[in-house]
């Protein structure tokens, strides 16, 4: 039997810090949503000036990523390739800027980020899941 990994709310927060160094370097003001491997909200940071909207935003394309197991750019490029009855897929945002977290080849949680351009929120995103690489 395999042992479950999980996150711990400080793996969260370091998640999130490395996340949020990227988008303050470029100065994009964002909301970071962490899940854990549940699925559920464990960590949730919004940065100055983000807009408000932009908190559920963040926690719906980490819902997404962590569902589906996949980046929510894979989804938005199927929907951008004309298949848009993913659009009617339950628990789907198909926009840009939420990844699963995948720690071991197990999944552990989501990242999703909300705020700037969603190919800018990829990148913010990404940061988050490289450091969880680098554990």
């Amino acid at each position: 039997m395999q042992t479950r990994l999980s996150l711990e709310l400080n793996d969260a927060k370091r998640i999130a810090e490395a996340a949020r160094l990227t988008a303050e370097s470029n100065q994009w003001n964002v909301v970071i949503s962490i899940l854990d491997e549940g699925g559920h909200l464990i960590y949730l940071e919004r940065m100055d000036g983000t807009q408000k909207g932009s908190v559920v935003v963040s926690q719906e394309k980490a819902k997404t990523a962590y569902l589906f197991n996949r980046p929510t750019k894979k989804l938005e490029e199927v929907v951008a390739g004309g298949r848009t009855v993913m659009l009617k897929l339950t628990g789907s945002t198909p926009i840009e800027g939420g990844l699963p977290l995948v720690y071991q080849g197990q999944l552990v949680g989501a990242i999703g980020i909300s705020g700037v351009q969603s190919s800018q929120d990829g990148i913010i995103a990404q940061a988050g899941a490289d450091y969880l690489a680098q554990l």
